[in-house]
């Protein structure tokens, strides 16, 4: 037995059983977005009666001690827990277990419920395991870095009629979902200009984005712009058909470089152009805890159209009498009471709200609908009713955004250059030719 097997808490049998009644959750990846907004959602979902035990699977202990020890979540959660692996009571930050994420999901219950949470550059990997051992799958955007991933896994999950829902969480934002109605029902007219922005706290470039978040496998445009992108199609059902991303190169304080100012603009199959900024550069000091947010200008048959959504206001306005414990914190803010907060509603604890919340719980949901249907053609039919309903992200329904990536990744690596999207039975990339 190896020491990283030796780390499972609960033998493959035992997690069977726990399956028949509650699904558990098998989670990989032990950073920011588990501990902030993902396992919230599944300890809330747990004690809702909905889910069974939860399991998190990380490099090493190090992440996981943070959560066990975590302030907000012991207070809105008490008496909650999840299985580490590896275990931080026996085992020390610096031991570090590449594969043992494989073994995680291997033992846990044929159609239960896996959450990817891992960097860009390991979401396909981690996904293709998931699938390989019959577990639905909510992932963190983006899916995959390349299209031909994609499909691969699209069709991987249709033939064992496997959910993959990808946690593009600003498609459950009700200002979104009323932009995107107002919008298929011709009240905002035609798509022609849109400029959006996410701006990231600089206090990210001292956490773990200084040792992934690196030239050779992502950047700001890739992590956080695709939002954007995403959130057009969303409103639009227009089809992105070429992409053009500038980066500039910066330094994380551990002497790794990024591209950590990106600067895109996407064009679209009707000729609109969004154009998207993207950085980890919004001060510390500042009230708010990033800058993002879309305007979007239309044509109608007689007049402009217009949506602006400035997404990091939201008309709230604080002065504490000291400034709160996690970094970037301060004493003025303008908190978002949107995205994902904790509320009191009665009884023992707290309650998550918000977009983030609603968009994490509605794909674990879809996971649980489809693993209680034991018939493969019947969950088949299921998946094809998700990918027609085009609120949930899923392969079948948003693999553009993979060609985008994919376009933008050779764009930035190359200076800016203009790449085309090709659709129709060979999609792919390439240099614009002139």
């Amino acid at each position: 037995m190896t020491t990283s097997q030796r780390s499972l808490e609960t033998k493959p049998s035992a997690r069977s059983e726990a399956a028949s009644h509650k699904p558990p959750v098998t989670v990989v990846g032990g950073g920011m977005i588990t501990r902030t907004q993902l396992l919230p959602t599944l300890y809330h979902m747990q004690r809702e009666g909905h889910l069974g035990e939860i399991h998190i699977c990380a490099l090493d202990s190090g992440p996981l001690r943070e959560i066990q020890e975590c302030p907000q979540l012991r207070r809105a959660f008490p008496g909650q827990s999840f299985t580490a692996h590896p275990d931080p009571a026996r085992f020390s930050p610096d031991q570090k277990f590449p594969q043992l994420y494989q073994e995680v999901l291997a033992a846990a219950p044929r159609g239960s419920v896996a959450v990817i949470a891992v960097p860009d550059q390991f979401h396909y990997d981690a996904l293709k395991a998931a699938l390989a051992n019959d577990l639905h799958v909510c992932v963190v955007k983006p899916m995959v870095l390349k299209y031909a991933q994609a499909v691969e896994l699209e069709r991987m999950a249709y033939e064992r009629g496997l959910v993959i829902g990808v946690e593009y969480h600003k498609r459950f934002d009700t200002r979104n979902l009323m932009a995107r109605q107002a919008y298929r029902e011709g009240r905002l007219g035609e798509f022609r200009l849109a400029q959006a922005q996410m701006i990231e706290p600089w206090y990210y470039r001292y956490s773990n984005f200084q040792n992934w978040c690196i030239c050779e496998n992502s950047d700001m445009f890739t992590y956080v712009g695709c939002h954007y992108v995403d959130l057009v199609a969303f409103i639009t059902g227009l089809r992105p058909v070429a992409v053009s991303v500038y980066g500039i190169v910066d330094e994380y304080p551990n002497g790794n470089k990024g591209f950590l100012w990106t600067d895109g603009r996407v064009i679209w199959e009707n000729g609109a152009c969004l154009s998207v900024v993207d950085a980890i550069g919004y001060p510390n000091a500042a009230a708010g805890s990033n800058a993002q947010g879309l305007t979007m200008w239309c044509q109608g048959p007689d007049d402009a159209a217009l949506l602006v959504h400035s997404d990091q206001y939201r008309g709230v306005k604080t002065s504490y009498t000291t400034a709160g414990s996690d970094p970037g914190d301060t004493i003025y803010c303008e908190p978002n009471p949107d995205y994902f907060q904790y509320v009191y509603q009665g009884g023992e604890g707290l309650v998550p709200t918000g977009y983030g919340h609603r968009s994490a719980e509605h794909i674990v949901r879809a996971c649980i609908r489809a693993g209680a249907i034991a018939d493969l053609a019947e969950r088949q039919r299921y998946l094809k009713l998700l990918d027609a309903d085009g609120i949930m992200a899923t392969p079948a329904n948003s693999s553009y955004n993979e060609l985008v990536i994919e376009a933008s990744r050779l764009s930035i690596l190359n200076g800016g250059r203009e790449v085309v999207i090709q659709y129709g039975d060979a999609p792919g990339v390439a240099f614009r030719q002139y």
